[in-house]
Formats: structure tokens, sequence, C-alpha cells
């Protein structure tokens, strides 16, 4: 009788979904905590929304450059460390095959059964490298297009939370009003990015969503608090 086919289900995050995970989460906290706190301070809706604006450019701005630079300066360490595999393997080729053997006894291969695998490296460098830098550094070769996409889907998903809390600003007159409809839709667009960040991140979607709910409602009403108080 055949035997039911497992299928193992592993879910992996991608780069894509961290970035938008990042600009999506400050871009709802930060401008709506923002927001909240003008609020506490002004009566006037124009005022909110030139701040809010201007916070967004800002933010989004900031967000891409840090996304940029935080995936080149990963693409520029695996280089760098790639480099540096490949001298070794010429000019110290005993210590690489000892750091191999030890890698492969770490799994419970014998010495007998790391030496044909030690053998075909030295007649492929190349997959030596590879293997080396996955197995030793734990590096995978970066995308050589993941700078720029991380820093535009960083910023637009900035943007894209930004607006959430300060388009009830844009479109109502009265701040105050304005504020409620800012505060109910953020905290709602909160959950809701809060438990697809669970469902996508592989943790608990209930408790992300609390969490994040949470965070960005303390931010806001610590911002406004501070506003009045000074106001």
């Amino acid at each position: 009788m055949p035997s039911a086919l497992h299928v193992e289900q592993h879910f992996t995050s991608s780069e894509v979904i961290r970035d938008i995970v990042i600009g999506m989460s400050d871009g709802l906290t930060v401008p709506f905590a923002l927001a909240a706190g003008l609020s506490g301070a002004v009566d006037v809706t124009r005022v909110i929304v030139i701040a809010g604006l201007a916070e967004i450019a800002a933010g989004s701005i900031a967000m891409g450059l840090g996304g940029y630079l935080a995936a080149t300066s990963d693409a520029e360490h695996y280089a760098s460390e790639r480099r540096r595999e490949e001298e070794e393997i010429v000019e110290k080729p005993a210590a690489e095959v000892k750091e191999v053997t030890d890698i492969l006894q770490g799994y419970g291969l014998s010495r007998d059964q790391c030496a044909p695998i030690i053998e075909a490296f030295k007649k492929d460098h190349r997959a030596w490298v590879e293997w080396m830098m996955r197995f030793e550094l734990g590096l995978e070769e970066p995308d050589p297009k993941r700078a720029l996409n991380s820093a535009i889907t960083i910023a637009l998903s900035y943007i894209v939370g930004g607006f959430i809390p300060l388009m009830p600003y844009i479109l109502m007159s009265d701040p105050k009003q304005a504020l409620l409809v800012s505060v109910a839709a953020t905290l709602v667009a909160l959950a809701v990015f809060g438990y697809f960040k669970g469902t996508f991140t592989g943790t608990r979607p209930f408790r992300s969503a609390a969490r994040t709910t949470l965070i960005g409602g303390l931010a806001a009403a610590a911002a406004y608090g501070i506003a009045r108080a000074i106001s």
C-alpha cells in the first residue's frame, strides 16, 4: 500500500517582505505620532498636513537611503570575504582543508568520508569557495539589484503607511475630529499590518497584531501628551 506523500512546508521571509515590514512599520508609527503630537499643540489642520507631508518626504528618503546603504554594505562584505576565501584556497590549502574537515565532522562525517569531498573541491575551486562562503561564513551571494530595490520598496512602503494617519487631516478641517478618525484608522491599519506581518514572518499573527498596535498607540499617546503639556 503506497504511503502518503510527505510535504514539508517551511516559511521563508523574502527580502521584499522584510523591506515592506521595515517601511510600513515606521511609516505608520512616526507620522501618526507626529500628527497626534501636533494635534495637541495647534488647532489648524493645514499646519499638521504640511508638517506631516514634510516628515513623510524626509522619512521615506532617509529610510530608503538606509536600506540602500545596508544592502550595499552586505554586497561589499560578501565580495570582500569571497576574495579572501579565494586567496586562502590558493595560498593556504592545508588550512582550508582542515576547515572543511572540521565542518564536515561537525555534521557527523568521518575523515574517510570527508576525503572524497575534499578531493572534489581541490579539482573545482569555484565550488570550494561557494561551499566555504555558505557553510563556514554563512553568507549567500546577494542580488546585484538588491540595493536599489530595497531603497525603493522601503521608501514606497513608508509613504503608503504615512498617508494613513495623515489623510484625515487632509480631508477634514477640524483637527480634533481629524485626530479621532486618524487614531481609529491608524490603529486598525496597525492591527491589520501586524497580523499580516506575523503571518509572513512565521510568528503568531494575533500576538504580532497586538504588539504592533500597542507600540504605535503608545508612541502617538506619548507625543500627544508631551505636546499638550508643553503648549
